[in-house]
């Protein structure tokens, strides 16, 4: 799914990585590690085409470019859940209908915020809103930075069972978390420092 090879990247006159080596396969979860400002979220940019100041080769076996989630929840917050949702599975060239979006915003703790616009929604729930596209778009790979951050319990477990759903169905996830993940999966570790 992704082959990385060499990768180096220097940021600000400092040196994040060098000859980064980097593969994940189908089933696999790559959880990148380290403390802040050791280029966690440069990398997963780079590795989707957001950073272009680096050295290396990087090289996608995917149809279409993965699913990407960054720090800020990435909603419009003029529109309403279900506008933010339907826009969403647009860029990625995918039709949600209502059903659909309805049964994943249940499963998200976000029943009857369809017509809600996302500015009166908490930072937790505007971050569930861009989460669930995860779930309404066919991808075979997420690159999600710090995806439990501002999610509560029962939405750190949610997130859990649909990326062990995900796994299992031979898709493949990226990320950065300093969260210890219980997932039947093979989970390959990357530290940053």
């Amino acid at each position: 799914m992704l082959q990385a090879i060499s990768l180096h990247c220097d940021r600000s006159r400092r040196q994040l990585f060098t000859a980064l080596d980097i593969s994940v396969a189908p089933g696999q979860l790559l959880q990148v590690r380290g403390p802040n400002g050791s280029g966690k979220t440069t990398l997963l940019k780079i590795l989707v085409g957001l950073y272009t100041d680096y050295r290396g080769d990087i090289e996608w076996s995917l149809d279409r470019p993965p699913l990407y989630l960054g720090h800020s929840p990435g909603v419009n917050s003029r529109m309403t859940v279900v506008e933010n949702l339907k826009w969403l599975c647009q860029l990625q060239g995918e039709h949600c209908d209502d059903q659909s979006i309805d049964l994943v915003l249940d499963a998200l703790g976000l029943h009857g915020y369809q017509e809600t616009n996302c500015s009166s929604l908490s930072e937790g729930q505007r971050k569930r809103v861009n989460l669930a596209r995860f779930f309404l778009v066919n991808n075979p790979c997420w690159v999600m930075d710090e995806p439990f951050s501002s999610i509560d319990v029962l939405g750190f477990e949610h997130l859990q069972q649909r990326m062990q759903e995900h796994l299992s169905a031979g898709g493949a996830i990226i990320l950065t978390s300093h969260q210890e993940l219980t997932l039947d999966a093979e989970i390959r570790m990357l530290e940053l420092s």
